[in-house]
């Protein structure tokens, strides 16, 4: 079962999200709304992957969990946020992001899609609606960026 990290700064969504995960067969190993925290339950739980939402509370990014978290192999890391525009512009760490809003089925596929990366390098379509591979997990895996 895979674990999976949650920083979102709205406890709603967080909450939305962790039902939909554990409703799946993931095991969530916390919901944080700040770097700090999420940083902080990446270290102790090591988990599979990450949800991360770009702006979280206190002014932090997820952004910067992704950074602080690079340390952990094999991680995966999946943004979910109403700002992928800005997302890709920047060509963030991680491996793929979905945009705001989803459907439950849409962010399970995407996380697939996201493990599928982890593991073998490759993003196996269908992509859901909202979904781009970031341009620094197309550049590593040598995958074309999908849009």
């Amino acid at each position: 079962m895979p674990k999976v990290l949650i920083a979102e700064d709205d406890l709603m969504i967080a909450d939305l999200i962790e039902d939909i995960l554990v409703g799946n067969g993931y095991e969530v190993c916390g919901i944080a709304r700040t770097v700090e925290e999420a940083v902080a339950l990446g270290r102790l739980y090591r988990p599979d992957l990450a949800i991360l939402d770009l702006h979280l509370a206190d002014g932090g990014y997820g952004t910067d969990v992704a950074a602080r978290l690079s340390d952990i192999p094999h991680l995966g890391i999946l943004y979910a946020t109403g700002n992928a525009p800005l997302l890709m512009k920047h060509a963030a760490r991680g491996h793929a992001c979905l945009g705001k809003p989803y459907r439950d089925n849409d962010l399970l596929r995407s996380l697939e899609i996201v493990a599928g990366l982890v593991a073998t390098g490759i993003a196996l379509p269908p992509f859901p609606r909202g979904f781009q591979i970031l341009p620094s997990a197309a550049t590593a895996t040598g995958e074309p960026f999908h849009g």
